[in-house]
């Protein structure tokens, strides 16, 4: 089969550092490896991080372009994709190509982590909300990776055989090296890391909420590695500022090879994950065989498995977070524990197989339901 791959929120390959580049790419990985060719439509991002409506009307004008390239380009059929695929599809990042080119040529349309905002539609966002929802009622079929997700979207799409759970995957977890630290006294520190881009909105908020939740067990013994650079770099270090020198080490931007093997060499993932998405970077510390400590929020439920590799606070709560925290710093064998089933959970669980099954499943639901849909229109 022939697919088309579309990224509305961020561009195929743009080199970036962040979870959900890898998870496109490995989606695309995962579709090849079923024997799809899988060509990248070739556009720039729909992203807003603040509503605009100058944005919004340039990336419109610049998706109705690419609308007409490929128009042409798949005039002929043996230039044209079996089904298009799109990974992503929001108010921020509305997906403004895939619906047109499904409906042009009567194609089967598949969407991966959509999200549907009511609250949106009123208020400056509302035209790209608007424009996000058009696509997901478009959709054939849609694959969700958290319960957040699921539950939106069923409120919005009735047929439940027409959202398909998906949990979030990690590919190559078997050359992931392992965690070397052995189980140590418990007067030494325990080292403590976190991984994420400093940049504003949620990761700048965890950053700050880590610091904030730190301070309240700063008489414990830990030490804390952050990996990460951009923008709030300067503000993320003012925020911790407070601690003894030496305490908090910025590593900034690494390549994802060190990253993995900073992660074998420390003890406990900490991060937040105020609203995450879900975050790829937790199962990359749990194949590393590191437990974790973070919120109940967000789609991070979804990327652990409570109490057994991970303990999670109530969202919000720095106080909950820090006792949470301060457990694991006491108890080295729940650590241990923890972080051994941590990276059975991550090389058994997650490692795409299921995935794989889930990904060639859905793209035949996909196009079964297409064809009744199309069969169904009256002529």
């Amino acid at each position: 089969m022939k697919i088309a791959f579309h990224t509305p929120l961020n561009r195929y390959g743009d080199g970036a550092p962040s979870g959900d580049r890898l998870m496109a790419r490995q989606l695309v990985t995962l579709l090849e490896s079923l024997g799809h060719a899988v060509a990248i439509v070739p556009a720039e991002r729909s992203f807003m991080r603040q509503p605009d409506p100058a944005l919004l009307a340039a990336h419109k004008g610049v998706a109705r372009g690419v609308i007409a390239s490929l128009t042409e380009r798949w005039r002929a059929p043996e230039a044209r994709p079996d089904l298009i695929f799109t990974y992503h599809c929001h108010y921020r990042a509305p997906d403004l190509i895939g619906p047109a080119l499904a409906e042009r040529f009567d194609l089967p349309y598949l969407v991966a982590e959509a999200s549907d905002a009511q609250k949106r539609f009123d208020g400056p966002w509302a035209e790209a909300a608007a424009l996000a929802r058009t696509a997901i009622l478009r959709a054939d079929l849609h694959l969700c990776m958290t319960r957040r997700d699921r539950e939106g979207l069923s409120r919005l799409i009735p047929e439940p055989d027409r959202i398909v759970e998906l949990p979030p995957f990690l590919l190559g977890v078997d050359k992931i090296p392992e965690r070397t630290a052995a189980l140590r006294a418990d007067e030494e520190p325990v080292r403590l890391i976190a991984v994420a881009m400093m940049r504003q909105g949620n990761k700048a908020a965890c950053y700050h909420f880590l610091a904030r939740t730190l301070a309240r067990i700063a008489d414990l013994p830990w030490t804390l590695t952050l990996i990460g650079d951009g923008p709030e770099r300067a503000a993320v270090e003012d925020a911790f500022a407070g601690f003894s020198p030496g305490r908090v080490s910025f590593l900034g931007k690494q390549a994802r090879a060190d990253i993995l093997g900073q992660l074998t060499t420390h003890d406990l993932f900490v991060w937040p994950g105020l609203n995450e998405a879900y975050g790829v970077v937790y199962l990359e510390a749990q194949a590393a065989g590191l437990p974790v400590a973070a919120l109940d929020s967000g789609g991070v439920p979804a990327v652990v498995a409570r109490d057994r590799t991970a303990l999670l606070a109530p969202h919000g709560d720095d106080d909950a977070l820090a006792e949470t925290i301060a457990r694991l710093i006491g108890d080295p064998a729940l650590r241990v524990g923890m972080g051994a089933a941590a990276r059975s959970f991550a090389r058994g669980e997650r490692n795409g197989d299921s995935a794989r099954m889930i990904l060639a499943e859905a793209l035949d639901a996909a196009i079964a339901r297409h064809d009744r849909r199309t069969s169904e229109v009256i002529p």
